[in-house]
């Protein structure tokens, strides 16, 4: 686990922002600023484009507003922008540069991410050097088209219980699913369109924290 002193959540992976690359940089940074303003844990700045400027721009600003939080910035795929920027980790897909070149890389000290889509990638990633994975689909969703399986509440209570590290759910969460998904003892949820597309993400993280909240404090009381 990272050891960074600029961590100061005991659990990051709570509520995990990924931004949306489709978005301006003006609305990157009103959305990221509104979001942790509403309790979001952490944030991963994803771009697709393969413009390193541009994708070192809009991390270097993210990384502006999160200075002095507490809450982490994670980098997705790229190592070389999260060096670039100093940021506090990387976040890998299953294409991208293997974990343990990555970790060399960027060290003991920051967070790395490895995204998992199927059952053999779950048990294949026991052995590597991460610190959190990213169970992804749990549900379809608009924002990723290529999905290989839709693990479901079942198959997330199953990776919980089977992996020796965090596990992060993604894909499309919300309100509506959101008390299922907590059951299964995930350590966090990851979102894009339930806070990036809100007409308030202050309002939009700030439910899904007090829904988090809620609970973690029946789970507590049973």
């Amino acid at each position: 686990m990272n050891t960074s002193n600029s961590i100061s959540n005991p659990n990051p992976y709570r509520l995990y922002l990924v931004t949306d690359d489709n978005q301006d940089l003006d609305t990157l940074k009103r959305v990221v600023k509104d979001a942790v303003s509403g309790g979001v844990t952490m944030v991963q700045v994803r771009e697709k484009s393969g413009d390193v400027r541009q994708f070192i721009a809009r991390a270097a600003a993210v990384k502006a507003i999160l200075v002095g939080t507490g809450e982490p910035l994670i980098i997705n795929d790229r190592v070389d922008v999260a060096l670039a920027v100093d940021a506090d980790g990387v976040h890998l897909g299953q294409s991208d540069m293997p974990a343990e070149f990555a970790r060399a890389l960027i060290g003991e000290n920051k967070l790395l991410g490895l995204s998992i889509e199927t059952e053999q990638q779950l048990v294949d990633a026991e052995s590597l050097p991460v610190d959190y994975l990213g169970l992804s689909a749990i549900f379809a969703t608009p924002t990723k088209t290529n999905i290989k399986k839709e693990w479901g509440i079942d198959g997330l209570a199953h990776a919980v219980k089977q992996s020796a590290y965090p596990i992060v759910a993604i894909g499309g969460l919300n309100a509506s699913n959101l008390d299922d998904v907590i059951a299964t003892g995930t350590a966090g949820i990851a979102l894009v369109s339930a806070i990036c597309h809100a007409d308030s993400p202050k309002e939009a993280a700030n439910a899904l924290m007090q829904q988090l909240e809620r609970n973690a404090s029946e789970d507590h009381e049973s």
